[in-house]
Protein backbone atom coordinates (compact mmCIF):
# COMPACT_ATOMS: atom_id res chain seq x y z
CA UNK A 1 0.00 0.00 0.00
CA UNK A 2 1.16 3.55 -0.73
CA UNK A 3 0.61 6.74 1.24
CA UNK A 4 1.26 10.26 -0.04
CA UNK A 5 0.97 13.51 1.88
CA UNK A 6 -0.15 16.47 -0.24
CA UNK A 7 1.04 19.86 0.96
CA UNK A 8 1.03 23.32 -0.59
CA UNK A 9 3.47 26.18 -0.69
CA UNK A 10 0.73 28.36 0.83
CA UNK A 11 -2.97 28.34 1.59
CA UNK A 12 -5.44 28.52 -1.31
CA UNK A 13 -2.84 27.08 -3.67
CA UNK A 14 -5.06 24.32 -5.08
CA UNK A 15 -4.22 21.28 -2.93
CA UNK A 16 -7.82 20.08 -2.89
CA UNK A 17 -8.25 20.28 -6.67
CA UNK A 18 -4.89 18.63 -7.27
CA UNK A 19 -5.58 15.87 -4.73
CA UNK A 20 -8.91 15.17 -6.42
CA UNK A 21 -7.30 15.15 -9.87
CA UNK A 22 -4.56 12.73 -8.81
CA UNK A 23 -7.15 10.41 -7.29
CA UNK A 24 -9.27 10.64 -10.44
CA UNK A 25 -6.30 9.77 -12.64
CA UNK A 26 -5.20 6.84 -10.49
CA UNK A 27 -8.76 5.48 -10.38
CA UNK A 28 -8.91 5.72 -14.19
CA UNK A 29 -5.87 3.42 -14.38
CA UNK A 30 -7.51 0.82 -12.17
CA UNK A 31 -5.87 1.76 -8.88
CA UNK A 32 -8.06 1.49 -5.78
CA UNK A 33 -7.49 4.95 -4.36
CA UNK A 34 -9.00 7.22 -1.75
CA UNK A 35 -8.25 10.61 -0.22
CA UNK A 36 -8.06 11.77 3.36
CA UNK A 37 -8.19 15.09 5.20
CA UNK A 38 -6.87 14.44 8.73
CA UNK A 39 -7.81 17.92 9.95
CA UNK A 40 -10.48 20.05 8.28
CA UNK A 41 -11.29 23.52 9.57
CA UNK A 42 -14.02 25.97 8.61
CA UNK A 43 -16.91 23.55 8.17
CA UNK A 44 -19.40 21.26 9.86
CA UNK A 45 -20.72 17.87 8.84
CA UNK A 46 -18.82 16.02 6.13
CA UNK A 47 -15.44 17.61 5.36
CA UNK A 48 -15.86 19.99 2.43
CA UNK A 49 -12.51 19.02 0.90
CA UNK A 50 -13.51 15.35 0.87
CA UNK A 51 -16.77 16.33 -0.83
CA UNK A 52 -14.75 18.21 -3.46
CA UNK A 53 -12.43 15.22 -3.97
CA UNK A 54 -15.39 12.93 -4.59
CA UNK A 55 -17.00 15.44 -6.95
CA UNK A 56 -13.82 15.62 -9.03
CA UNK A 57 -13.49 11.84 -8.99
CA UNK A 58 -17.09 11.53 -10.14
CA UNK A 59 -18.12 9.25 -7.27
CA UNK A 60 -20.43 9.47 -4.28
CA UNK A 61 -19.10 9.62 -0.71
CA UNK A 62 -18.50 6.09 0.58
CA UNK A 63 -18.81 4.45 3.98
CA UNK A 64 -15.34 5.67 4.99
CA UNK A 65 -16.41 9.25 4.26
CA UNK A 66 -19.75 8.92 6.04
CA UNK A 67 -18.08 7.40 9.11
CA UNK A 68 -15.48 10.23 9.19
CA UNK A 69 -12.58 7.86 8.66
CA UNK A 70 -11.35 10.01 5.76
CA UNK A 71 -11.80 13.17 7.87
CA UNK A 72 -11.51 12.33 11.56
CA UNK A 73 -11.00 15.86 12.92
CA UNK A 74 -13.39 18.63 11.78
CA UNK A 75 -13.62 22.11 13.30
CA UNK A 76 -16.05 24.94 12.65
CA UNK A 77 -13.69 27.93 12.77
CA UNK A 78 -11.73 28.69 9.56
CA UNK A 79 -8.27 28.98 11.10
CA UNK A 80 -5.04 27.10 11.63
CA UNK A 81 -5.83 23.69 13.17
CA UNK A 82 -4.25 24.53 16.52
CA UNK A 83 -6.43 27.61 16.96
CA UNK A 84 -9.60 26.04 15.54
CA UNK A 85 -9.25 23.22 18.08
CA UNK A 86 -8.56 25.59 20.97
CA UNK A 87 -11.64 27.68 20.15
CA UNK A 88 -13.78 24.56 20.56
CA UNK A 89 -11.89 23.48 23.70
CA UNK A 90 -10.86 20.32 21.93
CA UNK A 91 -7.60 18.49 21.36
CA UNK A 92 -6.68 16.93 18.03
CA UNK A 93 -6.42 13.17 18.52
CA UNK A 94 -3.39 11.96 16.58
CA UNK A 95 -4.11 8.45 17.84
CA UNK A 96 -7.48 8.60 16.08
CA UNK A 97 -5.93 10.03 12.92
CA UNK A 98 -3.32 7.25 12.85
CA UNK A 99 -6.02 4.62 13.34
CA UNK A 100 -7.96 6.05 10.40
CA UNK A 101 -4.83 6.08 8.23
CA UNK A 102 -4.28 2.43 9.13
CA UNK A 103 -7.86 1.49 8.18
CA UNK A 104 -7.60 3.25 4.82
CA UNK A 105 -4.15 1.83 4.17
CA UNK A 106 -5.53 -1.67 4.70
CA UNK A 107 -8.45 -1.15 2.30
CA UNK A 108 -6.95 0.89 -0.55
CA UNK A 109 -3.90 0.64 -2.75
CA UNK A 110 -3.14 4.38 -2.57
CA UNK A 111 -4.18 6.94 0.05
CA UNK A 112 -3.68 10.65 -0.66
CA UNK A 113 -3.54 12.60 2.61
CA UNK A 114 -4.25 16.29 2.10
CA UNK A 115 -2.80 18.64 4.69
CA UNK A 116 -4.15 21.97 5.91
CA UNK A 117 -2.26 24.89 4.39
CA UNK A 118 1.51 24.65 4.11
CA UNK A 119 4.06 22.28 5.61
CA UNK A 120 4.77 24.42 8.68
CA UNK A 121 1.15 24.90 9.73
CA UNK A 122 0.84 24.18 13.49
CA UNK A 123 -1.47 21.34 14.53
CA UNK A 124 -0.87 22.18 18.18
CA UNK A 125 1.18 24.95 19.79
CA UNK A 126 4.23 22.66 19.74
CA UNK A 127 3.57 20.25 16.87
CA UNK A 128 3.58 21.19 13.20
CA UNK A 129 2.49 19.50 10.00
CA UNK A 130 6.20 19.01 9.26
CA UNK A 131 6.54 17.05 12.52
CA UNK A 132 3.48 14.96 11.62
CA UNK A 133 4.88 14.05 8.19
CA UNK A 134 8.41 13.37 9.44
CA UNK A 135 7.29 11.07 12.28
CA UNK A 136 5.22 8.97 9.87
CA UNK A 137 7.85 9.01 7.11
CA UNK A 138 5.28 10.09 4.52
CA UNK A 139 6.48 10.94 0.98
CA UNK A 140 5.26 14.39 0.03
CA UNK A 141 3.63 15.82 -3.07
CA UNK A 142 4.15 19.60 -3.19
CA UNK A 143 1.52 21.77 -4.85
CA UNK A 144 2.97 24.99 -6.28
CA UNK A 145 1.68 27.58 -8.75
CA UNK A 146 2.86 30.35 -11.09
CA UNK A 147 1.62 33.15 -8.83
CA UNK A 148 3.97 35.83 -7.58
CA UNK A 149 6.26 34.53 -4.84
CA UNK A 150 5.91 30.89 -5.84
CA UNK A 151 9.62 30.30 -6.48
CA UNK A 152 10.53 31.55 -3.02
CA UNK A 153 7.75 29.64 -1.24
CA UNK A 154 8.37 26.47 -3.22
CA UNK A 155 12.08 26.40 -2.50
CA UNK A 156 11.54 27.09 1.20
CA UNK A 157 9.18 24.11 1.29
CA UNK A 158 11.71 21.96 -0.58
CA UNK A 159 14.51 23.00 1.80
CA UNK A 160 12.40 22.26 4.89
CA UNK A 161 11.50 18.81 3.65
CA UNK A 162 15.12 18.08 2.74
CA UNK A 163 16.28 19.21 6.19
CA UNK A 164 14.03 16.59 7.79
CA UNK A 165 15.00 13.84 5.31
CA UNK A 166 11.47 13.69 3.93
CA UNK A 167 11.19 12.31 0.40
CA UNK A 168 9.60 14.58 -2.18
CA UNK A 169 7.56 12.26 -4.39
CA UNK A 170 6.56 14.95 -6.89
CA UNK A 171 5.82 18.60 -7.44
CA UNK A 172 2.52 19.60 -9.06
CA UNK A 173 2.52 23.00 -10.72
CA UNK A 174 -1.10 24.12 -10.47
CA UNK A 175 -1.87 26.66 -13.19
CA UNK A 176 -4.04 28.85 -11.01
CA UNK A 177 -4.25 31.74 -11.09
CA UNK A 178 -3.43 31.80 -14.81
CA UNK A 179 -0.13 33.56 -15.49
CA UNK A 180 1.82 34.61 -18.58
CA UNK A 181 3.35 31.56 -20.22
CA UNK A 182 6.84 33.06 -20.08
CA UNK A 183 6.61 33.48 -16.30
CA UNK A 184 5.07 30.07 -15.67
CA UNK A 185 7.60 28.24 -17.85
CA UNK A 186 10.60 30.04 -16.38
CA UNK A 187 9.44 29.47 -12.79
CA UNK A 188 9.24 25.72 -13.37
CA UNK A 189 12.75 25.71 -14.86
CA UNK A 190 14.16 27.67 -11.92
CA UNK A 191 12.48 25.41 -9.34
CA UNK A 192 13.88 22.31 -11.07
CA UNK A 193 17.35 23.87 -11.35
CA UNK A 194 17.52 25.00 -7.73
CA UNK A 195 16.21 21.65 -6.51
CA UNK A 196 18.83 19.78 -8.51
CA UNK A 197 21.51 22.02 -6.97
CA UNK A 198 20.30 20.65 -3.63
CA UNK A 199 20.78 17.14 -4.98
CA UNK A 200 17.07 16.53 -5.40
CA UNK A 201 15.29 15.14 -8.42
CA UNK A 202 11.55 14.52 -8.51
CA UNK A 203 8.89 14.48 -11.24
CA UNK A 204 7.10 17.74 -12.00
CA UNK A 205 3.51 17.59 -13.22
CA UNK A 206 1.37 20.37 -14.67
CA UNK A 207 -2.18 20.67 -13.40
CA UNK A 208 -3.94 22.84 -16.01
CA UNK A 209 -6.46 25.49 -15.07
CA UNK A 210 -9.92 23.99 -15.45
CA UNK A 211 -13.32 23.92 -13.80
CA UNK A 212 -13.52 21.29 -11.06
CA UNK A 213 -16.57 19.81 -12.80
CA UNK A 214 -14.57 19.27 -15.99
CA UNK A 215 -14.67 15.69 -17.23
CA UNK A 216 -11.05 15.67 -18.41
CA UNK A 217 -8.47 13.51 -16.66
CA UNK A 218 -5.09 15.09 -15.86
CA UNK A 219 -2.28 12.54 -16.25
CA UNK A 220 0.11 11.86 -13.39
CA UNK A 221 1.90 8.99 -15.08
CA UNK A 222 4.92 7.77 -13.16
CA UNK A 223 3.76 9.01 -9.76
CA UNK A 224 3.55 5.43 -8.52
Amino acid sequence: MTLFFVTGIDTEIGKTIVTGNIAKYLASTGVKVTTMKPVQTGCTGMAEDIVTHRSIMGVEPDIYDKNMITAPEIFKFPASPHLAAELESRTISFERIDKCIQILNENFEVVLIEGAGGIYVPLTRDYTTLDFVAERNLPVIIVSSPRLGSINHTMMTVEMLKSRNIRIAALVYNMYPPEKESIATDSIKIIKHLSEKLGLKFPVFINPFMDKECGSVVEFKGLI
